[in-house]
């Protein structure tokens, strides 16, 4: 059995010997199965707004069925956007609504959108329309915070529309969207922003930094697309040399740039890194302090990011090509030993027993390894506490695929 091992060897060496990753993507094929069955609403109450009490909703509009998420923030980290989108992938006509930016009030974060949302969003096939939000309410709890934003129904009903007529794909209608529409929507919420921060007397972030954004826009939209790559890449970098609160890193993370079908370049990062002889091992970790199970929203943000792991059609690492394969981790403080999609019914049963599953806490696992089973994912849950058990994991997936 080759020897395991990660480059760089260890988080000591971060920095000085980054892991850099090539991949090509030129097609999506993906069968999800941890779907939540989604609401079907007409026109009116899109444009009530009561629709959006969904996080992923079905719109009947125009003759045409759009699935539809919608995130709070542009910024992917504050809320869980992906699980959204997860929601939707099992429809033909994905639509994701993202702010161009959300501003809570002084008291309160900015966030602005960045090109590698769309650049995700466009290698999923999922359609991007651009919203701003005209009406606030002041957060009772802060002097200078609101609360309770709505989308501008109206406008987003026409992009809609448009979409309704639109025969190309979701990466050229999302070009033309940046291309087309994000000025006008960049103005549109600096604008009904100002107009909220009179009507609730909050005190915002104040239009500067909007408008040092509006006018990268105004000067080329290929330059801002230039810029949000550089920030995609500085935040790859930034990411790298970072342990989110809900990762266990045993290995190390890596850079992934991949390019698509047109000659696209997207930069992303992979939580963890395992090499073994001519296998390379691409993990997204996921980890729970006080649940057998890490939740549900959080392991649909993790299957966004196998959708695109599974479709590559070649992985290089340092110019050599590698047998890749997805992997997502899943790690607990309080189970003991491990699973994964490869186990027997009998080591399934005896990991259940152990550590006191539910039925329905079984079959909700045993779902999603059905997923990974069905779209050449490698999926494990593992106690955190024994780091060498992820090894023992991608030994015996070796043995049993050799």
């Amino acid at each position: 059995m080759p020897k395991l091992h990660s480059k760089p060897s260890r988080s000591k060496q971060r920095g000085k010997n980054k892991l850099k990753i090539d991949a090509k993507i030129e097609n999506l094929k993906y069968n999800p199965f941890l779907c939540q069955p989604l609401k079907t609403f007409g026109i009116d109450e899109f444009l009530s707004g009561s629709a959006f009490s969904n996080a992923s909703f079905l719109l009947n509009h125009n003759n045409n069925s759009f699935a539809i998420s919608h995130w709070v923030s542009p910024k992917r980290t504050r809320t869980y956007p992906y699980a959204r989108v997860y929601d939707t992938m099992n429809a033909r006509t994905r639509v994701t609504i993202i702010p161009f930016l959300k501003d809570e009030g002084k008291d309160g974060d900015r966030d602005f959108l960045q090109w590698d949302t769309v650049s995700l969003m466009s290698l999923l096939g999922v359609y991007v329309i651009l919203g701003y939000y005209k009406k606030a309410e002041k957060n009772p709890d802060y002097q200078h915070k609101i609360t309770a934003q709505e989308f501008d129904y109206v406008y987003l009903k026409h992009r809609l529309d448009e979409l309704s007529q639109y025969k190309g794909d979701a990466l050229h209608w999302n070009l033309n969207e940046l291309n087309n529409n994000l000025l006008d929507v960049a103005e549109l919420s600096k604008f009904h922003y100002k107009k909220i921060s009179k009507q609730t007397a909050v005190e915002l972030h104040g239009e500067r930094g909007i408008s040092r954004r509006i006018e990268v826009i105004r000067e080329s939209v290929a330059k801002f697309q230039s810029n949000s790559r550089e920030l995609a890449s500085s935040a790859q970098n930034r990411e790298y040399h970072t342990t989110q609160p809900k990762e266990s890193i045993i290995e190390d993370k890596a850079t992934i740039t991949i390019k698509n079908y047109l000659g696209g370049f997207y930069y992303f990062t992979v939580d963890e890194v395992l090499l073994s002889g001519s296998h390379l091992f691409l993990i997204e970790k996921k980890h729970s302090d006080k649940s057998r199970v890490p939740n549900i929203t959080d392991i649909k943000d993790g299957l966004v990011k196998m959708m695109l792991h599974t479709n590559f059609s070649e992985v290089l690492v340092l110019g050599k090509s590698y047998s890749h394969h997805p992997t997502l981790g899943l790690t607990s403080n309080i189970v003991r030993g491990y699973c994964n999609t490869l186990s027997t019914e009998k080591e399934l049963s005896s990991f259940f027993s152990t550590n006191g599953f539910t039925q329905k806490a079984t079959q909700a696992l045993l779902n999603l390894f059905n997923e990974g089973q069905r779209n050449n994912i490698l999926i494990f849950l593992m106690d955190n506490r024994t780091p060498k058990l992820q090894n023992e994991v991608i030994k015996e997936f070796l043995k049993k695929i050799n």
